[in-house]
């Protein structure tokens, strides 16, 4: 048969311009038919029919791959399956030719139906050829055939000529080369349609999933993609490793004629490099590094991989870190490092486009992945790589940083020490620091993430750790939350890692090491010599000589006479001096290292002191993983022994209020709970189940500690949270009523007192945890340790008012309810009795409160029981006393039509400032008169504090009772059951058995149906009879207790001169609020006497009472405040910090609650942005970024607050930019901003001062929205117009 003659570059030159184009007259006639006929050609019968002859040829014969009929066949077949698919972005064919080595991108499918290559060759046109440049024709079945004939073909032929060439057959060279230039030539071809199709398959995949008709096409896609080619590709791979082994350069006489074949198998490989699936493939990717690897070393293929590398970066991103394994594994494995050299030279030059964001990012993946396989390569060109770090791509910048961390973890490991290595490390280091300050936050984010892997080194760089340390707390201040949250991180692995471990263990308590410095110095001290030894003062000892001792210069020296022989008494004296003196001079070397030692390590903690109070403030960030990461912070802190992350560990709690709306939100209240469960809630192992209560126990009591009544509030969140949780074993409960109830030993108070607020808190939970101890709490908070420490009796007072949950708690609890007690019942007899304890200590009016509010919680009849301890109160006071009550003041205003007002929040309001602190008196001892008044005023005080907060307590039991009758009604109309009434209720209950009560009748839970009766049987007509009650029976009703109070308590406040005592003001002003909130009557006839305290008294505690009540009223009786809302305004401006805090807290309540109307006094407010006081300040801007959530109302407001705070002249300049940019910072939509610019640009005209006009100019400057005609106004400055001078 005739064999064929076989230019491979003509083949080469025609299949890289359109393979369609290649003839193949001698082509098998069954296929020559197909070719008006595509459809034919999916029969794998009449393909079989084809390649099954030639599968057997091949197979008998290698060299029947030259015969024409089966050369032309397989080329035949070939044109019937694409090899470039739309899905590529590119594909890259290196061609080498006689003279050059270039890279050539083949064109994409010509789109003529005839192209000038096909009319060049003359081969007519063919629909077959014309529809296969898009759709194969070639089955699977077909191709895989194919792909094993050539595989099979190649590796028998790489045998014969390994055989022939050791043979040393000269003859046959020729011919080995062109049935190796076949077999490459068709194997390249094989392997461009395997990929592209298999590049087809997957992105038909998906669509193929959504449902066509099933159709023949269909039933064959199914088919193929049943085929997976990857063991055939390895088999080939493995082949062409075998033909590279192969002695070339007895084949191949020229370099241009070698490269052109290394070309054929080198192309194939960076074509299935381009498919990421193939990639993922470490077989088959080790396959193609190994081929490639081979081309490289012995081949001369580095310039082509060089240039193929380069481009793969550029354009394949998935192929940036198989790169970097590939140039490993040829430096590493065959020994040829040239390659990453020359590829890194080119990339340190290389520059990219600003649009361009693949290229960096691929080369940035590419040159880390590089420097942890291989820094030996990668350090001797980081001299010319350091040239990116000016590039404008953040990426590139990023990587660098990241090869530098590489370099300094390859260079600690390493064990040369030299001068050389020193260099290189600092060299490093240094560009590191100086990359804390880049201008990009994802570079410093970078910058912290490799100082954290260093960190884990085994070498500790301590100077640098130091430096590290420094700049991590400076970037806790950084702007970008990302920054931030890694420079925590980086603190919290600096303690983990810290150098100091070695003398005293890891802890890193300062007041520790600075009582070992203070040790090392005081014994450095006592061994350094005195002043005047001779030989250790240096120049400071005497240099006074003797001049006859001295010659002059020009005079013969006289020889030296002998010096006399030591005696051995000198001689061992002179040793022992010497040893002595060397073992001193030993001792301060020693310590002079350990001093350094401590004092390094107390510059370390002095840092972390500093860093902490930072992080403290991050804790409310908007940025949840940042404050995750502050905690994580403050508990690595804990276990160092740390002392500052105490207080943070404490913040922390107030993040258990955290909004669990989104995961970020319950993911906060998560990690809390968890952190505090590790801190506190968990034993050591090894501890018996007994220690580990004893421990938990003693941890939870010890959180109590000098906790703020704002922590207790939020521990109390967090326990009970935990409690639910089932976190909180029934061992721990049993210990803390140990140590409540302990009765043989005397213990500390604040144990005992930590132990029931716990226990306390945990009752929100499970109120059973107090019910089962009731006797225990009698006992103990109630009996005679109560009586001797009142706060113990406080706290018991809450835990009792635990077994009645009221408010969030009681929705949430199970379906048992609680039943109320009779008066007569032990627990309410020991409440009453408590607030009866004689006493001058401020902590009583604490016990007093609580104990109310737990009467009210529990009793069924609070009011008769109040009523009682009332009674009981006035008598001891009044007996004693030889005057009558004083004589009240005429009430000139009174207003009965008044409504009340919703009564919502007025106790938790009033009940936050109770009585303010009093200073201690440094008088001498009073007179028994003088004491005897200050008694009667101290008895006085504790009377009206009861009566005013029985007051406030009874108008929530109204409510409560109105609210019990609303919900008893809707049940009977649920269940459609009719109750007779068992009696009326006579409209004279307001006495109970003919005594004074504080309101009319009690109200019990069996005598629901009664309720019923007194208002009608409507829910209007009820609370129609409450509102009655409460604005007229309560302080003003003939047989109310409380209403003897009313005028009493207006005469003493308004007569603060006559009662002058200090407490007895604070009292009376507090009672007369709370009453106030009760009936709008009184707070109507009284309102005026209130707002002249509130500006006039001198008392900070009673100003901030009244500030409060007056909030409260906005809330009852909106109408009455209203008007007078400029008098709380006034307080923002109280010259005491904490009537200002109170008042702004109050408005921003009030405001926020939408409880007041804001007319242009939010200037005054402000103005608290800038406080001194940091607490207001923040406040402040809490009211401001709340306030602009709501309708735009910083947007509405902004023009009335810019006009005041611009006339304040109290206001620097400074400060009030400060402000201006804060709150524009609120103003986003360009509307509002082009509206505003509007506004203020009309201002500009109008300015008169110099100072006014910056005021504008700046907030102008401030807004998002530009406007030419605006800034051309503020470009032409100010200007003020002058009338002429007359002369």
């Amino acid at each position: 048969m005739d064999s064929i003659t076989f230019d491979i570059n003509d083949a080469l030159k025609h299949y890289m311009s359109d393979p369609a184009t290649i003839p193949t007259p001698e082509a098998d006639s069954a296929l020559v038919d197909c070719e008006n006929d595509p459809e034919s050609l999916t029969d794998n019968g009449v393909v079989n029919s084809v390649l099954n002859p030639i599968v057997d040829a091949v197979a008998e014969n290698p060299d029947a791959i030259m015969r024409s009929q089966i050369f032309d066949s397989l080329q035949f077949l070939l044109k019937c399956a694409p090899i470039s698919s739309d899905s590529d972005p590119l594909s890259h064919f290196v061609y080498e030719h006689e003279e050059s080595t270039f890279l050539q991108t083949p064109p994409r499918t010509p789109p003529g139906p005839a192209s000038a290559a096909r009319r060049l060759v003359g081969e007519p046109a063919s629909k077959l050829f014309e529809l296969s440049r898009n759709t194969s024709y070639l089955s699977a079945h077909a191709l895989s055939k194919i792909f094993d004939l050539i595989t099979s073909g190649l590796a028998t032929e790489a045998d014969v000529i390994h055989h022939d060439l050791e043979s040393d057959e000269q003859e046959l060279v020729a011919h080995h080369r062109q049935l190796l230039e076949i077999y490459g030539f068709l194997l390249q071809w094989t392997i461009a349609a395997v990929e592209t199709k298999a590049a087809e398959k997957s992105s038909t995949a998906a669509p193929a999933r959504r449902g066509k008709p099933k159709g023949k096409k269909d039933a064959n896609a199914n088919k193929d993609g049943a085929w997976d080619s990857s063991a055939q590709l390895e088999t080939a791979l493995s082949t062409m490793c075998k033909v590279l082994r192969l002695k070339l350069g007895k084949l191949f006489l020229t370099t241009s004629e070698r490269d052109t074949f290394v070309g054929l198998l080198t192309r194939p490989v960076y074509m299935i490099l381009e498919s990421e699936q193939r990639v993922k493939n470490t077989s088959v990717r080790m396959h193609a590094f190994k081929v490639l690897c081979i081309a490289v070393k012995h081949h001369g293929h580095g310039y082509a991989a060089q240039i193929s590398i380069v481009q793969n970066l550029t354009y394949f991103e998935h192929l940036s870190e198989p790169m970097a394994e590939f140039l490993h594994i040829l430096a590493d494995q065959y020994d040829y490092p040239q390659l990453a050299d020359e590829i890194l030279r080119e990339l340190s030059n290389k520059e990219f486009s600003s649009n361009d964001t693949k290229g960096p990012k691929s080369v940035s993946t590419f040159m880390v992945k590089l420097s942890e396989l291989a820094p030996r390569l990668v350090i001797k060109q980081v001299t010319l790589l350091a040239k990116q770090l000016d590039s404008e791509s953040h990426a590139l910048r990023s990587a660098l940083i990241e090869v530098f961390g590489n370099m300094l973890a390859y260079l600690s490991k390493s064990d040369e020490r030299g001068e050389n290595h020193k260099s290189q490390m600092n060299a490093f280091f240094d560009v590191l620091e100086e990359r804390f300050l880049d201008v990009n936050p994802y570079c410093r984010c970078r910058t912290i993430q490799v100082y954290v892997k260093l960190c884990e080194l085994d070498q500790k760089f301590p100077k640098r750790r130091q430096r590290a340390a420094e700049l991590a707390c400076r970037s806790l201040e950084d702007k970008s939350s990302h920054v931030r949250r890694n420079a925590i991180k980086l603190l919290g692995t600096l303690i983990r890692t810290h150098p100091f471990t070695a003398l005293h263990g890891a802890q890193l308590a300062r007041k520790d090491w600075q009582e070992r410095l203070d040790k090392v110095q005081s014994e450095l001290d006592s061994l350094k010599p005195p002043v005047d030894a001779p030989g250790l003062d240096g120049d400071k000892g005497n240099t006074t000589v003797d001049q006859a001792l001295l010659d002059d210069a020009t005079q013969i020296e006289s020889p030296k006479k002998q010096a006399a022989e030591m005696t051995d008494e000198q001689k061992f004296a002179a040793v022992q001096k010497a040893r002595e003196e060397a073992a001193t001079s030993e001792a301060i070397e020693k310590l002079t290292l350990t001093k350094r030692y401590y004092s390094e390590a107390l510059k370390f903690i002095d840092v972390l002191h500093e860093a902490t109070e930072t992080i403290c403030q991050l804790l409310g960030s908007k940025n949840k993983s940042e404050v995750i990461e502050a905690m994580d912070y403050f508990e690595i802190g804990d276990a160092y022994n740390i002392e500052q992350n105490k207080l943070g560990i404490r913040r922390m709690l107030r993040l258990i209020w955290t909004k669990g709306n989104s995961d970020e939100g319950k993911g906060v209240q998560t990690h809390l709970i968890e952190c505090y469960k590790r801190l506190f809630f968990e034993a050591p192992d090894s501890f018996s189940p007994n220690d580990a209560a004893n421990y938990i126990a003693r941890n939870m009591i010890s959180l109590t500690f000098g906790a703020t009544p704002a922590e207790l509030t939020s521990l109390e969140q967090l326990l009970s949270t935990m409690m639910k949780s089932g976190m909180i074993p029934d061992a721990v409960i049993a210990k803390l009523w140990q140590v409540y109830g302990v009765q043989k030993r005397e213990i500390s108070r604040t144990q005992r007192r930590g132990s029931i607020i716990v226990l306390g808190m945990l009752a929100t939970a499970n109120p059973e945890i107090v019910v089962g101890d009731m006797e225990t709490m009698l006992r103990t908070g109630l009996g005679r340790h109560g009586h001797a420490d009142l706060q113990l009796a406080k706290y018991t007072c809450v835990a009792l008012r635990r077994i009645n949950p009221t408010g969030r708690q009681a929705s949430k609890d199970s379906t048992v309810k609680f039943s109320r007690l009779q008066n007569d019942h032990a627990v309410l007899q020991k409440l009453a009795a408590i607030t009866e304890v004689p006493s001058e200590n401020k902590e009583w009016f604490g016990v007093a409160e609580q104990a109310i509010n737990a009467i009210y919680a529990l009793s069924r009849h609070p009011d008769v029981l109040c009523s009682e301890i009332i009674r009981r109160k006035a008598k001891a006071v009044f007996s004693q006393q030889s005057s009558s009550r004083p004589t009240s003041r005429d009430e000139t205003r009174s207003n009965p039509g008044s409504q009340a007002g919703s009564q919502e929040g007025n106790e938790e309001a009033l009940d936050s400032t109770v009585m303010g602190p009093t200073q201690p008196s440094s008088q001498p001892p009073p007179s028994p008169e003088k004491k005897q008044k200050k008694d009667n005023a101290i008895a006085l005080s504790q009377l009206l504090f009861i009566v005013g907060h029985v007051a406030i307590k009874q108008i929530v039991h109204l409510e409560l009772c109105e609210l019990d009758f609303k919900r008893r009604k809707q049940e009977k109309e649920k269940s459609a059951q009719v109750a007779k009434e068992r009696s009326t209720l006579s409209s004279s209950t307001m006495s109970a058995g003919g005594r004074k009560s504080i309101k009319p009748g009690a109200k019990e839970e069996e005598e629901g149906d009664e309720l019923d009766l007194i208002g009608g049987t409507t829910e209007d007509d009820f609370t129609e009879a409450m509102t009655h009650i409460r604005e007229r029976e309560l302080l003003y009703g003939a047989t109310s207790l409380l209403a003897m109070f009313g005028p009493m308590v207006s005469e003493i406040c308004a007569n603060n001169t006559t009662y002058k005592d200090r407490g007895l003001q604070q009292a009376a002003t507090l009672c007369m609020a709370k009453l106030m909130c009760v009936s709008s009557e009184y707070c109507e006839a009284n309102l005026p006497l209130l707002i002249t305290i509130m500006e006039r008294s001198s008392d900070a505690t009673v100003r901030s009472n009244a500030v409060i009540a007056l909030g409260d009223m906005a809330v009852c009786f909106n109408h009455l405040i209203d008007e007078n809302t400029d008098f709380l305004y006034r307080r923002l401006a109280d010259p005491d910090p904490s009537v200002k805090r109170t008042c702004l807290m109050t408005l921003t309540f009030l405001i926020l609650a939408g409880q007041v109307k804001v007319k242009g006094q939010l200037g005054e407010m402000a103005k608290c942005l800038e406080d001194e006081d940091k607490r207001i300040a923040d406040l402040a801007r809490m009211f401001f970024t709340e306030l602009s959530t709501k309708d735009n109302a910083v947007y509405n407001h902004f023009v009335d607050m810019f006009s005041l705070l611009s006339a304040e002249r109290s206001l620097d300049e400074e400060s009030f930019r400060r402000i201006v940019k804060f709150l524009l910072g609120f103003v986003e939509k360009d509307k509002h901003a082009k509206q505003l610019a509007g506004k203020l640009a009309d201002r500009l005209s109008r300015c008169d001062t110099e100072r006014h006009w910056n005021d504008v100019a700046y907030a102008l400057g401030q807004l998002q929205h530009k406007n030419e005609d605006i800034a051309k106004l503020v470009g032409e400055g100010f200007k003020m117009v002058q009338a002429p001078v007359k002369s």
